[in-house]
């Protein structure tokens, strides 16, 4: 699937599900679409408080009839909910902020000269997300974002495994 048409896909995804995912008192991260030799898959990071097995069988019970009637997708898909792991996606303007001084690896679409950043997340410049590799400051247009994931540590993995949604906790990680 064409990378500019797995973005709309994936922003029309998360208008139709976000709201119900936090409805049911959890926080929509990520929308992954990729594919196997299986067909599409289009997989929900999603987290909250103690966020276990049985949070992702709920969200997946309640946005899967959205889904099938708003039907975004060409064709038949895998719907898969699953946490964010210690590879925690980052996608929405708001991550970019919360984890400011956090290690992120960035890949954008097909076009821009370099496509994959790795280093420090410095927040947003309006529509741009600022990270810092090797002492060089980038401006990365987030409209280009392909897919993004921190890169934690043990102690930060736990740090927000215990606080999914506490943002002043979060800060501690700045360098």
């Amino acid at each position: 699937m064409e990378a500019s048409l797995r973005l709309d896909i994936r922003t029309q995804i998360r208008s139709i599900v976000e709201p119900t995912i936090e409805a049911e008192g959890f926080r929509l991260i990520a929308v992954e679409i990729s594919g196997d030799t299986g067909g599409d898959i289009v997989r929900l990071y999603c987290d909250g408080p103690n966020f276990g097995i049985d949070d992702c069988a709920t969200i997946s019970r309640a946005v899967s009839p959205l889904l099938d009637v708003e039907d975004p997708m060409n064709g038949a898909y895998r719907l898969e909910v699953s946490s964010p792991g210690i590879e925690r996606p980052v996608q929405s303007p708001t991550d970019f902020e919360r984890f400011i001084g956090y290690r992120a690896k960035l890949r954008l679409i097909p076009g821009p000269e370099r496509r994959r950043y790795a280093g420090t997340l410095r927040g947003l410049d309006g529509d741009f997300i600022l990270i810092e590799v090797d002492g060089v400051d980038y401006r990365v247009a987030l409209s280009m974002l392909d897919w993004g994931h921190l890169v934690l540590d043990l102690d930060e993995f736990t740090r927000l495994q215990n606080n999914p949604f506490d943002n002043a906790d979060l800060q501690g990680a700045q360098s």
